[in-house]
C-alpha cells in the first residue's frame, strides 16, 4: 500500500502515453481506413482526441502533484517533472485553443462539408498543425517513459 501513489504514477504514465499511440497512430488511421465516411471517422476520432486529452490533462495534473509530493520544491527540476508541464501544456493548446479553431471551421462550412468548402485551406492548415503538436506530445510521451524508467 505504501507504493501505491508511485504505483499509480506509472499506470498514468502508461494510460497517458500508450493512449496517444494507440489513438493516433492505430486506431484513427484505422477508422479512416476502414469506415466509409470520411467525415464519420472524422468525427469520431475528435471525439477519442478529446476523450485522450481529458485522460492526459487528468494524469498530468496527478503525475506533477505526485511528483510535487515526493519532492517539493525541488520537482521544479526533475526532467519527468519538465515533460509532464510541457505534456499538459500542449494538451491545453490542442484542446482549447487548435480543437475550437476547428469545431468553428466546421461550423462555418455547414451544411457542406469542411473539406468541401471554401474553408478547406484553412481547415488543412489548422489541423496539420494539430498534427505536428500531437507529434511533439507524442515523442514527449516516450522521452517521459524513459525517463521513469531511469528514475
Amino acid at each position: 500500500m505504501r507504493n501505491l501513489p508511485r504505483h499509480l504514477a506509472d499506470l498514468s504514465i502508461t494510460l497517458w502515453v500508450g493512449g496517444m499511440w494507440m489513438l493516433g497512430y492505430v486506431v484513427v488511421p484505422a477508422l479512416f481506413k476502414l469506415l466509409p465516411d470520411r467525415q464519420l471517422a472524422g468525427m469520431l476520432a475528435g471525439r477519442l482526441f478529446t476523450l485522450l486529452a481529458w485522460i492526459g490533462i487528468a494524469c498530468a495534473l496527478y503525475l506533477l502533484l505526485y511528483r510535487l509530493q515526493q519532492s517539493g520544491r525541488a520537482a521544479l527540476r526533475h526532467t519527468s517533472f519538465r515533460i509532464t508541464m510541457a505534456l499538459l501544456l500542449l494538451v491545453l493548446v490542442g484542446q482549447f485553443v487548435l480543437q475550437p479553431i476547428l469545431a468553428d471551421l466546421k461550423v462555418q462550412a455547414s451544411p457542406l462539408d469542411v473539406m468541401n468548402s471554401a474553408f478547406a485551406a484553412q481547415f488543412k492548415t489548422w489541423h496539420a498543425v494539430s498534427g505536428i503538436l500531437f507529434l511533439v506530445q507524442s515523442l514527449l510521451g516516450i522521452a517521459l517513459v524513459l525517463d521513469r524508467k531511469a528514475s
